[in-house]
């Protein structure tokens, strides 16, 4: 028994009291696919594709989650055999589904070895990685592997590998010794552009620089392939309310619940090196290049969230609800959507985007998914990077300064700087900015500091620049609801 007098959900329990699990406990599959960050987006997201593709399908799909760096996943999921559920908020009602896809898990700085072991299992065919945008350590100007972090380098010293592209790289290279283990499809599901371009970038880089890196290298041309992908669904982090939910509804305490919206999308281009789960069975789209569909999503769901996160927040909103219930920030999001988003997009065949915008609307009134803002506006420095500096960088060069950008761009400054929005701030990579903030003197120079995440066209512009320092103006003139009230009337 628990302490709150349940007993825990795993195999017997759930047996005892007649529960099921997709896949059933009687037809889990063996492991054949490692999965780096194990967290809540993973467990509601890919984790429920690949036990509706068995299900359907079969195939030892089988998932062995790895925890990164903290050991609540391993802690709440090894005692369960893995088992955890889906409780699915939709606008009137929820659905408890118990998940077994997931076969075993570990903590990677505990069992290195064990991890590279799994990658070089001839049983795993595809590797897959939410471990978030700060994850990939990225030189901003080459956009190769960065030398200078502490951690690739002591990664390429030979210690036990603590980034997800060093575990990648120690488990393909032991790979690379064993002829019979076959190729290996590596897919990113991070908010990344291109996510597979820059997986492979990252991981060739870092094999051609460790000890014996020719050979892995040799292997990895003729047997890795790293398509690119596109994900969605909104994952809010699990309450203790939402844990008493699933206990209720399952009569067993389950530590690894996860509660997610009813929508869920997953692009994947077709570029596989070896077998793969039939997910396409369970509703993803397996398309020739996922670009498309990322650019739709990374612009008009991501950019809108940053949006919200920032100005929502400054507005006095904790959660996207909240912040889309806001008349003038709603308004924002539908003038930054049609004036500086919705241009820049390329054609996304199968994606009606007057009909896609209406369904986030949708989605982001669910009052019944608390998404907080706090959680959507961490690590603003990675995200918006990945979100704004193509859209603004294609407005600037078709003489239509991004306005609406630009009012991001000076929340942002607000959440960062001294006088905040009320949001903690959870954003290791933003603390350049945060003290060149610290010493501006004046507008100009806060535009200066936020505007140099979205590189030097976008930095170098004095339209942008001249339009952040305006919004800033208007804050301090007016407060963030006369500024908006104000600039939506015009």
């Amino acid at each position: 028994m628990t302490a709150g007098g349940l007993p825990r959900l795993e195999p017997s329990t759930l047996r005892r009291l007649g529960g099921a699990a997709r896949p059933s406990l009687a037809e889990r599959p063996a492991v054949g696919i490692v999965h780096l960050g194990i967290g809540a987006f993973h467990r509601a997201h890919q984790a429920v594709y690949t036990a509706d593709a068995v299900e359907r399908a079969g195939g030892d799909w089988g998932i062995l989650g790895v925890a990164q760096r903290r050991p609540a996943a391993v802690d709440a999921l090894g005692p369960q055999d893995g088992l955890f559920s889906v409780l699915e908020r939709g606008p009137e009602e929820d659905a408890v589904t118990v998940i077994s896809a997931v076969r075993d898990v570990l903590l990677a700085p505990r069992e290195p070895d064990r991890l590279s072991e799994a990658i070089a299992d001839p049983g795993v065919h595809v590797v897959t990685l939410t471990v978030t945008e700060k994850a990939y350590p990225r030189d901003r100007a080459t956009g190769g592997l960065r030398l200078d972090d502490l951690e690739v380098a002591s990664d390429l010293a030979g210690s036990a590998p603590r980034t997800a592209i060093g575990q990648l790289a120690r488990g393909i290279a032991l790979r690379a010794q064993r002829e019979e283990a076959g190729p290996l499809t590596l897919l990113s599901c991070d908010n990344l552009p291109r996510n597979g371009v820059v997986l492979r970038r990252l991981v060739h880089d870092f094999c051609a620089r460790m000890n014996g890196g020719a050979r892995t290298l040799e292997w990895l041309e003729r047997n890795a392939r790293f398509p690119s992908t596109m994900v969605d669904r909104v994952v809010p982090a699990t309450t203790p309310g939402d844990r008493e939910e699933v206990a209720r509804r399952l009569g067993l305490e389950d530590r690894g619940a996860v509660v997610a919206e009813p929508f869920r999308q997953w692009v994947i281009e077709d570029s596989f090196a070896g077998p793969r789960p039939a997910w396409e069975q369970a509703g993803a789209l397996i398309v020739p290049d996922a670009g498309p569909h990322e650019a739709v999503k990374l612009r008009l769901l991501n950019g809108t969230h940053s949006m919200l996160a920032y100005v929502g927040g400054l507005a006095g909103a904790r959660t996207v609800a909240g912040a889309w219930g806001d008349p003038s920030v709603a308004a924002v999001g539908a003038l930054l959507g049609d004036d500086d988003l919705e241009p820049t997009l390329p054609e996304a065949p199968g994606i009606d985007i007057a009909a896609y915008r209406a369904e986030l609307g949708q989605r982001w009134i669910n009052p019944r998914i608390a998404h907080r803002l706090e959680q959507i506006g961490a690590d603003g420095s990675q995200k918006l990077p990945a979100r704004f500096a193509e859209p603004a960088r294609r407005r600037l060069a078709d003489g239509a300064p991004p306005r609406w950008i630009a009012l991001v761009m000076a929340a942002w400054a607000r959440h960062l700087g001294a006088s905040g929005n009320g949001l903690t701030v959870r954003d290791p990579g933003a603390e350049p900015v945060q003290r060149a903030l610290e010493a501006a003197h004046g507008h100009r120079d806060e535009a200066a500091a936020v505007l140099a995440v979205l590189g030097e066209e976008v930095a170098g512009s004095e339209p942008m620049a001249d339009l952040v320092v305006d919004w800033l103006g208007r804050f301090d003139a007016d407060g963030i609801a006369g500024a908006l009230k104000e600039a939506v009337r015009g």
